[in-house]
């Protein structure tokens, strides 16, 4: 039974919640149970879409500081390969995936918002690559997904400052790719998740699948 990380399924949508309040920072516990909820909502045949969801106060202020701060190298090295397993659980669900962001998405909460197919956040929300502003450095994963989404000249600045992205500018740099208000936020996640409620699911999965990249030659 997961603590901080849990699965509802409503008419064919999916959502992933996290809750770890205030502000749903990311322990390996909450990675490990974000995977192993990733993969249950993945298998759920009654399950169309997936919206992922931090509550309507904020989505993830990233790493958990002073955990983080307590590893040694080797157990950092470990603790990164617990977070990327566990976005990699959700890049990998074979249907639609929405984040809904609300408040912030910092850090490794940054990182999770963009293994997800689409991203609606609040109008007001706030985005960065904070790591540095405590004296940390971020993953390889977190790296290399922010400039996929960014380009790498954007995604070198946002890592070296810490700085935060407001809305609009998330919006243009492709962190977001809708703005609404934020109490909307959640409803507006389904809204576009709902649309592939009767789409055939293989073909969703198919779809989705050529998305993923392939070794050189294939």
């Amino acid at each position: 039974m997961n603590e901080f990380v849990h699965a509802h399924v409503t008419d064919g949508i999916g959502t992933l919640l996290l809750s770890r309040p205030p502000t749903n920072t990311l322990t390996r516990q909450m990675w490990r149970e974000i995977a192993s909820t990733a993969t249950e909502l993945g298998d759920d045949a009654d399950v169309a879409a997936v919206v992922v969801f931090g509550g309507h106060e904020i989505f993830s202020a990233g790493v958990d500081v002073p955990e983080a701060r307590a590893l040694d190298a080797a157990a950092t090295a470990v603790a990164e390969g617990v977070a990327l397993r566990a976005v990699t659980a959700v890049v990998e669900i074979p249907k639609p995936t929405v984040a809904a962001v609300t408040g912030y998405a910092l850090g490794s909460g940054m990182t999770l918002a963009l293994a997800a197919d689409w991203r609606i956040g609040g109008d007001n929300a706030k985005w960065g690559l904070t790591q540095i502003l405590e004296g940390l450095a971020p993953s390889a994963d977190d790296a290399h997904r922010l400039a996929k989404a960014v380009g790498d000249a954007h995604a070198r600045e946002l890592a070296f400052s810490g700085r935060f992205a407001h809305a609009k500018e998330a919006l243009e740099l492709g962190l977001v790719d809708e703005l609404v208000a934020p109490d909307h936020v959640y409803d507006s996640a389904v809204a576009w998740a709902r649309r592939f409620v009767d789409v055939p699911a293989g073909a969703l999965a198919a779809t989705k699948a050529a998305f993923r990249p392939r070794s050189p030659g294939r």
